[in-house]
């Protein structure tokens, strides 16, 4: 396992409160390099991780729990796209005879109430598993100051529930997301779908507010290459 640091400067791109996610989503297109024909992605969104795929592939199936971004994401006669919350037993149901070259997740799996439950799952359906998931250690000094737990699975976690049933390569990034105001940066926390909608009480909010004294958010992605045991 690495561990590396990046920084990236939000500047004037703070209307786009992805930016992370999509630097994910860019990294794991650019490590797959046989180019799948049959492709799974859980947690597809509006379609970030496709829209970087240059190869043809035969099939994809896109799934998300939301139906809003199901009916955002790019359509197609070789892409079938699913509302399913991959935490459940439908979700299983409708993957357990498929097959896949490759299983795609960016930003998503860190969510997870059984992670270990969805790794053996995908695990026996395709022989890769190609995945970002965003740490706990993300915004890691909001929660010292506001004395509160990530509602996002630690590093140890993650490793442990791909471990079971695939052979992993890992690679740990952290990233330090620069903004040029207090108030950008807090407009980010709120608006860019890392803290999992947890908001802040009045009076955590109004010491975080006091206390916060850095000029960036601080990201941790887990990269992982698995190869299913199975």
């Amino acid at each position: 396992m690495s561990v590396k640091n990046e920084f990236s400067k939000y500047a004037n791109q703070y209307n786009s409160y992805n930016i992370i996610q999509q630097i994910v989503a860019k990294s794991i297109i650019r490590d797959i390099k046989d180019e799948p024909k049959r492709i799974l992605e859980l947690g597809c969104g509006s379609g970030q991780i496709i829209k970087h795929i240059s190869w043809e592939y035969d099939y994809y199936k896109a799934i998300d729990f939301s139906q809003s971004m199901c009916d955002l994401h790019p359509k197609a006669k070789n892409i079938e796209v699913k509302c399913f919350d991959f935490d459940t037993k439908a979700f299983i149901e409708n993957i357990k005879n498929d097959n896949y070259d490759v299983v795609i997740s960016s930003s998503a799996l860190q969510w997870s109430k059984d992670l270990s439950k969805i790794v053996k799952a995908i695990s026996s359906i395709s022989p890769t598993i190609f995945t970002g998931l965003f740490t706990s250690n993300t915004f890691k000094t909001i929660q010292t100051i506001t004395n509160s737990k990530s509602p996002i699975l630690d590093e140890e976690s993650i490793k442990e529930a791909f471990s079971k049933y695939c052979d992993c390569e890992f690679e740990t990034i952290k990233y330090n997301l620069e903004f040029d105001s207090k108030k950008k940066l807090f407009d980010y926390i709120k608006k860019s779908g890392v803290s999992g909608g947890k908001a802040l009480s009045f009076k955590d909010a109004k010491k975080l507010y006091k206390e916060y004294d850095l000029n960036y958010l601080e990201f941790e992605v887990i990269f992982i290459k698995a190869f299913s045991k199975s």
